[in-house]
């Protein structure tokens, strides 16, 4: 039987085996040890052993983690954590219950993603000093992100042998180490070129840092902090009222390609869905443009 003392061994082992079985990257990996471990210190509070737990400590867990003010989003995504954790029990070590299988996450509205318009890409883009040594390597930052809708963990670790510009494709590592081939258009391809040729061969760069595209002053990789960042202080240089971040223009572009005409599953390739049902909220976005439209251009609203 195991006991309370064994939880760190249990966790260690499960970090194994959603790195090396399922393939998870060093985020989501971290996410879901983040779940284990807030049902382990709900556990010692309720002296539980973890073969003890029931269906009913689950449901009265999500309810002690809803005192905590945590969304539903989180929640959901706790209990599919949890499933996880109890199916690795199953298989590693022959668990004869799963706790968690009937129970139903909570019902969630779906949050139709914040997205810019042309002209405020072209005014972020505008407001960058191009003056300053990391001008044009941020300006070619915005355009790859807009002009390929990378997660901004895929835009930090772009490698150079990674680019095929002559076919205007690139290739990034998303999510689970999965890799996916994106086509890129002529504006990015243009300040990549730039940067590359004109700004990033004069960066001594470190040890092992030699394939990225994007480097810093120090000549090592971009943290996705520094994209962050970058692009908190245009928005309130240009004194835009939205809240954004970089996941702001990969939303931009998928929105932009629905509202032009592209085919869903095209869109969904791109950007690397796994389900068509995630890329589908960008037809939400393209119906609540149409209604704007209406609203304010027909006589009758």
């Amino acid at each position: 039987m195991i006991e309370e003392k064994n939880w760190i061994y249990l966790k260690k082992n499960f970090e194994r085996f959603l790195k090396f079985e399922r393939g998870l990257s060093d985020n989501s990996i971290e996410a879901y040890l983040n779940d284990i471990s807030k049902l382990e210190v709900y556990c010692e509070e309720q002296k539980l052993s973890l073969q003890q737990v029931t269906s009913k400590d689950i449901q009265r867990f999500l309810m002690w983690i809803n005192g905590f003010g945590i969304s539903p989003f989180t929640q959901s995504r706790l209990l599919s954590g949890l499933k996880t954790f109890y199916n690795f029990l199953l298989i590693e070590y022959d668990w004869e219950t799963n706790p968690v299988e009937l129970i139903q996450s909570p019902r969630m509205a779906r949050k139709i993603p914040s997205v810019l318009n042309i002209q405020e890409i072209d005014q972020l883009i505008q407001a960058i000093d191009l003056s300053k040594s990391e001008g044009m390597r941020n300006k070619t930052i915005l355009e790859v992100l807009y002009g390929c809708g990378l997660r901004v963990s895929e835009l930090v670790g772009l490698k150079i042998s990674n680019l095929y510009l002559d076919v205007e494709f690139i290739k990034v590592e998303g999510k689970g180490s999965k890799e996916r081939l994106i086509p890129i258009g002529n504006q990015a391809i243009k300040y990549l070129k730039i940067y590359l040729d004109e700004v990033r061969n004069h960066i001594k760069i470190k040890a092992g840092q030699e394939d990225f595209v994007f480097l810093n002053k120090r000549g090592a990789a971009l943290s996705r902090v520094m994209v962050f960042i970058m692009i908190k202080d245009l928005a309130k240089k240009i004194g835009l009222q939205k809240s954004i971040s970089p996941h702001t223009f990969r939303h931009s572009f998928a929105s932009h390609l629905v509202e032009g005409g592209a085919d869903l599953r095209a869109v969904q390739d791109m950007l690397g869905h796994e389900s068509i049902t995630t890329t589908e909220i960008y037809t939400h976005i393209d119906r609540e443009y149409l209604q704007s439209v209406i609203t304010q251009y027909h006589p009758r609203s």
